[in-house]
C-alpha cells in the first residue's frame, strides 16, 4: 500500500492484526471454561450496548455521576470538593449535549438542580465556604 503526499508515492507498511491471545497453557481445564464463559458475557454485553442508543447509555452514565454525588453529599462527613467535582461533571454532560440526550433530559436537569439546591442546603449548615458548581 502506497501514500499520496504532493512530494510523491511512498509505501506505507500496515502492521499486521495481533493474533488472538492464547490462554496460558497452565490453565487448568476449569480455569479455561470459566475464561471462555467469561468473554463470551463480555461479547454479550457488548452486543446489548450495540443495540442501546447511545442517549440511553450516556443518561445511565450520568445518572451514576448523579449518584456519586448524592453518596458524598450525604455521607456523615460530607466530601463537598466530591460534590462539586461530580456535580460539574453532570452538568457538564446534560448542557453540553442540550437538545440530544432524548428522553431522559428532562430528568437529567431536575436531577441536577435537585443536586446543586441540596449541596448549597448541605453547604450553608456546614458553613462552609467550598466553591459552589457550575
Amino acid at each position: 500500500m502506497t501514500l499520496w503526499t504532493p512530494g510523491g508515492e511512498h509505501p506505507v507498511d500496515r502492521p499486521s492484526p495481533e493474533p488472538e491471545a492464547e490462554p496460558p497453557p497452565d490453565l487448568s481445564a476449569e480455569d479455561q471454561e470459566q475464561l471462555e464463559a467469561m468473554q463470551a458475557e463480555m461479547d454479550r454485553v457488548r452486543a446489548q450496548l450495540l443495540e442501546a442508543p447511545a442517549s440511553v447509555v450516556i443518561a445511565n452514565h450520568a445518572m451514576g455521576i448523579y449518584e456519586l454525588a448524592a453518596i458524598h453529599l450525604t455521607a456523615e462527613a460530607p466530601k463537598l470538593a466530591e460534590v462539586v467535582l461530580a456535580i460539574d461533571a453532570l452538568s457538564a454532560l446534560v448542557d453540553g449535549l442540550e437538545g440530544r440526550l432524548g428522553e431522559p433530559e428532562p430528568t437529567l436537569r431536575d436531577a441536577l438542580s435537585q443536586l446543586k439546591a441540596a449541596y448549597l442546603d448541605v453547604r450553608s449548615r456546614a458553613g462552609d465556604a467550598d466553591p459552589e458548581p457550575t
